[in-house]
């Protein structure tokens, strides 16, 4: 029975690695057959070559898989790999044929996973491990080499591109530090010329590991994080703050930031051994070492790393706490083309964007959580592109973007009980997986009204901060379970505002440099009298009626395909780097389904007429697609838009157990449900989200709360 790498625990068989962290651990594998594959973890290849549907991964030789462009997070052809270049991928499975396939990993560094293991055929074990008879077993005294790209090859020149095999003869001149120069922040032991015994070593190595890293240079004066890409190959020291820790196959890595910056600091005392345990994320460290580039990140490999204490450790903090304080508030807020209703609601959106900006400064995660819907996407689209330049300022790492900054689109726009136990379940194994801090949430178009409590008090249990930007509807209980609500409705401002539109200058004050890529999204946020202003705005930016019309349908048709997705690739293209064809040929599709499905569900609508009020009642389960597109809501938007006539006009979408409700008039739908329930005291009438007017009942009393919906609202006009 061997034990996990990770947390030590009992694996039966003899494996290396428990069933809860099998994701958590990068392969390499050196099999020979598809089989001997295990779902779900992921292995290192080399790219073999390209085809129109994907890309060929060779994961040992004579085992190749398919990564499919569907799998992957960007287009096809914007991937920079090259032939015979090392890549990740997860296995998703292994077809009845012996076909692979695989899926994107967004880690693509050794030093990304919290270990590394060869799996040889159905046995797995460390790279530095004896895999063969005739490898001669390493003295005591004879550090394995740290780099897992080197353990992980039987060649060299076919799969590594750096590694240095570490020496046990070599010098560390007048100190016992641990240094090193390989990829991926796997560092190598330089064992002292005169411990040469392998003795001696074995009973030194103890203490060796505790002091090593406690040796600071008296001569060398501390730097800023933010300069490190200036002093590649130069030894430095630098004080900050640990704001993540991640075990590797080889070093520890310490993701330290001050005032300027973030860097991984790799600290190395044996291949998958935690140095200085002791460490954790929040303390104060000072850090000598050398700057190192791997892979276009850059990176310090520590020489010695101590705690600070006392004065010294509140020095550190007072400086990040300052520098926070300086760079997260906005100057002010400018909103889009000089809203005025907007502008009165400068307080709050300075707020949220000072939340923004300080989760960026202190290396927290952010979430945003919008509806499917065009008008969400364009919302959670504007703060992506305000906040992805400030994380990549921020990091040395290329992809913290896709670490720190995550957008998880709603199907439905409340944020219930299923979204935030998705997400608490999530930052909660983040946390414990990978020692990050749990992560700011950011809700726009939703999370605003009471329908959502349940969701935001889950959240609230574990401290976690939220904030909510809503233009539409809105609950003032809300603003006692969130840390900041920015809502018109709620602050008493008049204002035909989207959501969209607000959270454009949201993000315009959260970075102001990113303004004139917003200046279009404000009227594709509208499918209805859009102000002047914006459809102005658009017009100076370059686009037209058309073309915002075309980008408006083409976000809310592919809002509903893969809904839970974010796209982030796709969106970017379609709002901000589209030079026309992409919008247009997606618009059109939108155009084609939408007057297919308008067309049979005008023909079934009935209609009738109550105490002055015209009805429109579509049937939704006998005469819609309910699960293709449009969804219900967009198509009930777009029939009650082109039929409405006069002030006393509603549209009723009826199904098994919801219904939607359109109307001409400023009515509650709130009003109506409790209205209904009392006619139809049988069927549970509740309201089931105000946003998008929808109440739920008891499918078996279907016909007496449809007759219940029709009285109470003629009763509300």
């Amino acid at each position: 029975m061997g034990s996990c790498i990770i947390c030590g625990v009992d694996v039966d068989g003899g494996g290396r690695i428990c069933e809860s962290h099998q994701e958590d651990v990068a392969f390499d594998f050196r099999g020979n057959s598809p089989d001997q594959l295990v779902p779900s973890r992921f292995y290192r290849g080399v790219v073999d070559g390209y085809a129109e549907f994907g890309v060929f991964i060779d994961l040992a030789p004579g085992v190749t898989g398919l990564l499919h462009r569907s799998e992957l997070d960007r287009r096809l052809d914007s991937l920079d790999w090259e032939p015979g270049d090392d890549v990740f991928v997860q296995v998703k499975g292994v077809r009845d044929n012996g076909n692979i396939d695989l899926a994107w990993s967004i880690r693509q560094a050794d030093r990304e996973f919290r270990g590394v293991l060869v799996q040889d055929g159905d046995t797995e074990h460390l790279p530095e491990e004896v895999d063969g008879e005739d490898e001669a077993e390493p003295s005591e005294s004879e550090p394995a080499d740290a780099d897992a790209d080197d353990a992980a090859s039987e060649s060299a020149d076919a799969r590594d591109e750096t590694s240095e095999t570490a020496d046990p003869a070599a010098a560390a001149p007048e100190s016992d530090a641990v240094s090193g120069d390989t990829d991926d922040g796997v560092s190598a032991v330089e064992a002292d010329e005169s411990d040469s015994d392998a003795e001696t070593a074995d009973d030194e190595s103890d203490s060796d590991a505790e002091t090593a890293d406690d040796e600071l240079d008296d001569e060398r004066e501390r730097v800023e994080i933010g300069t490190l890409s200036d002093a590649i190959g130069e030894s430095i020291r630098i004080d900050g703050e640990v704001v993540g820790v991640r075990q590797t196959g080889g070093p520890t890595v310490f993701e330290v930031g001050d005032e300027t910056g973030v860097v991984d600091v790799a600290a190395f005392v044996e291949p998958g051994v935690r140095a200085h345990p002791n460490v954790e994320v929040g303390d104060a460290v000072r850090i000598d070492g050398d700057v190192e580039s791997h892979r276009g990140d850059v990176q310090v490999e520590s020489e010695a790393l101590v705690l600070l204490e006392g004065d010294e450790a509140e020095a550190v903090r007072r400086r990040l706490a300052e520098a926070l304080t300086d760079e997260a508030r906005p100057d002010g807020l400018q909103p889009l083309a000089g809203d005025e209703a907007v502008a009165e609601l400068a307080d709050g959106l300075l707020d949220a964007a000072e939340a923004l900006r300080r989760a960026v400064l202190e290396s927290r995660p952010i979430v945003v959580r919008h509806p499917a819907t065009a008008d969400g996407y364009v919302a959670g689209a504007a703060v992506e592109r305000a906040v992805l330049p400030l994380i990549r300022e921020e990091h040395a790492k290329s992809d913290a973007e896709y670490h720190y900054f995550t957008r998880r689109p709603l199907e439905d726009p409340v944020y219930d009980m299923d979204a935030a136990t998705n997400d608490a379940t999530r930052m909660l194994q983040d946390r414990d997986r990978h020692d990050e801090k749990l992560p700011l949430f950011l809700l726009v178009g939703t999370g605003s009204t009471v329908e959502s409590a349940d969701g935001i008090e889950l959240l609230s249990v574990y401290g976690v901060d939220a904030v909510v930007v809503d233009a539409e509807v809105a609950d003032a209980e809300t603003r006692a379970t969130v840390d900041t609500l920015v809502s018109p409705e709620i602050d008493g401002v008049d204002a035909d505002l989207s959501t969209g539109a607000l959270v454009a200058s949201l993000a315009s004050a959260v970075n102001d440099e990113v303004r004139a890529d917003l200046r279009h999204l404000p009227a594709v946020s509208y499918w209805e009298e859009t102000p002047d202003r914006y459809v102005d705005l658009a017009r100076d930016a370059g686009y037209d009626s058309e073309r915002v019309a075309e980008l408006r349908e083409a976000i809310a048709l592919e809002a509903y395909y893969q809904s839970y997705q974010d796209k982030r690739e796709l969106v970017t293209d379609l709002l901000f780097e589209d030079g026309g064809n992409l919008a247009a040929h997606v618009s059109e599709q939108f155009r084609e389904k939408l007057e297919t499905e308008v067309g049979t569900a005008s023909e079934n609508v009935v209609t009738e007429a109550v105490d002055g009020v015209e009805f429109a009642l579509l049937d939704t389960d006998g005469y819609t697609h309910r699960y293709d597109f449009p969804p219900t809501p967009l198509l009930l938007d777009d029939l009650h838009r082109r039929n409405a006539n006069g002030e006393a006009y509603a549209t009723v979408g009826i199904g098994t157990d919801e219904l939607y409700l359109r109307t001409t008039a400023d009515v509650s739908v709130r009003d109506v449900a409790a209205h209904a329930s009392e006619l139809a005291p049988a069927a549970d009438v509740t309201t089931a989200g105000l946003r998008e007017g929808k109440i739920e009942f008891l499918s078996g009393e279907r016909d007496a709360v449809e007759d219940a919906i029709v009285a109470a609202v003629a009763d509300a006009f």
